[in-house]
């Protein structure tokens, strides 16, 4: 019984290794397009952090204190001064066009009211339309502003008789010591790509694994899989998703060279926890296929919501917006995707540097999803064996 099974396993796996090699939509899906779409997106997020954001500078003063805070703002890592403009309306033009991301705008007798000791407001307009973008920006100029005004206010209780440590005290009477966590350099590399680079592996996995078992469908070349199968259905599936499981974590070792190697991800935590969280969601994401395909017998279909789903989500798996903080509902549904709990994970054994314990949890509930599909068998083989179900695209 070993043998005939085995050699049935044998027979099916063959079948599928000629079919990836001899047709390009398989060889597309399942190496060429993650791997492109990998150094695609390394290409765009390689620099990290954005830099030299274009602002333009409204000076109203023509003063030292006025020149001084332009050359600042020009000498922040986040802006550069790219323009000068006369008026309010103009730099307003240049902001409504998109040739600038922030105006700094510096009033009339600005310098002579600091002299005098009295306040003066400078006023600060952001794009925040990208709120990651808006939000750097506005740090980095808000600290440039509050920098130049500190230096005001040292210089002047300085000349009023106050030694530099009496004058610091009361410029700065209480002082915050910042300590950024586990992304210290507000690297867009920590905060993206470790989250889009495996939405594109599980985008190619579940729609490679949907087309290689869908066509099957679609050919009506079903029996003749279950027939190769000894009529098992467990030999047909784990013998014909065997080549994509190697290939896709192939596409995942890829994957891992440009986040650790070329990008720098740093490892805090155990590197073994992260393959074996990567082999299993792999698998997850083949079974769902299974699933998908069971429950609509329709590779179109399939495709169709298997693209929806692995987009969706990156949105709720808690990269850009935190999950406690959504409502409870979105919280529930966050919990539909593998996704998520790789995530968790990554970003633990990455970043945070958790212990390895902290990601059991995760791994058990990969487990409901594997089940999902395993359970979908039987009724994927009834889809096989029935023409009704065959030639649908």
């Amino acid at each position: 019984m070993q043998s005939f099974f085995t050699s049935c396993f044998y027979k099916v796996l063959i079948r599928e290794i000629k079919r990836i090699f001899t047709s390009p939509v398989y060889l597309f899906f399942s190496i060429l397009a993650p791997v492109i779409s990998f150094f695609v997106l390394m290409g765009i997020f390689s620099k990290g952090v954005p830099r030299d954001l274009p602002i333009a500078m409204v000076d109203q003063d023509h003063t030292a204190l006025s020149r001084n805070i332009s050359r600042m703002a020009d000498a922040t890592s986040i802006a550069s001064v790219d323009y000068q403009c006369a008026s309010l309306e103009q730099a307003h033009g240049l902001m409504n066009k998109g040739d600038v991301e922030a105006i700094i705008v510096i009033p009339n007798d600005t310098e002579r009211n600091v002299i005098r000791g009295e306040q003066s407001n400078i006023a600060l307009y952001i794009n925040n339309t990208n709120v990651v973008k808006g939000g750097m920006l506005q740090s980095g100029l808000y600290e440039t502003l509050a920098t130049v005004s500190g230096g005001v206010k040292l210089q002047m209780a300085i000349k009023k008789g106050a030694t530099l440590h009496q004058a610091k005290a009361a410029v700065l009477p209480v002082r915050l010591d910042k300590h950024a966590l586990f992304n210290p350099f507000v690297s867009y590399s920590y905060f993206l790509t470790v989250g889009i680079l495996p939405v594109m592996l599980i985008v190619f996995t579940l729609l490679g694994a949907l087309y290689a078992l869908g066509v099957e469908l679609k050919d009506g070349t079903g029996r003749d899989l279950l027939k190769i199968s000894g009529d098992s259905v467990m030999t047909a599936i784990t013998a014909k998703l065997l080549p994509y499981l190697l290939l896709f974590m192939m596409d995942a070792m890829v994957m891992n060279l440009i986040l650790f190697r070329y990008m720098g991800t740093p490892i805090h935590g155990s590197l073994t926890i992260i393959l074996l969280s990567e082999f299993i969601m792999v698998v997850a994401y083949l079974l769902l296929a299974v699933f998908l395909l069971a429950v609509t017998a329709n590779l179109r279909l399939s495709l169709s919501l298997a693209g929806a789903y692995t987009m969706m989500s990156l949105t709720f798996s808690g990269l850009t917006f935190p999950r406690f903080g959504m409502p409870m509902i979105a919280q529930i549904y966050s919990a539909i995707f593998p996704f998520t709990f790789w995530l968790e994970i990554f970003m633990g054994q990455t970043l945070r540097g958790e212990a390895p314990i902290n990601a059991i949890h995760p791994l058990y509930i990969f487990l409901i999803f594997i089940t999902m599909g395993l359970l979908s068998f039987p009724k994927f083989k009834k889809t096989l064996q029935h023409e009704k179900y065959w030639g649908g695209e």
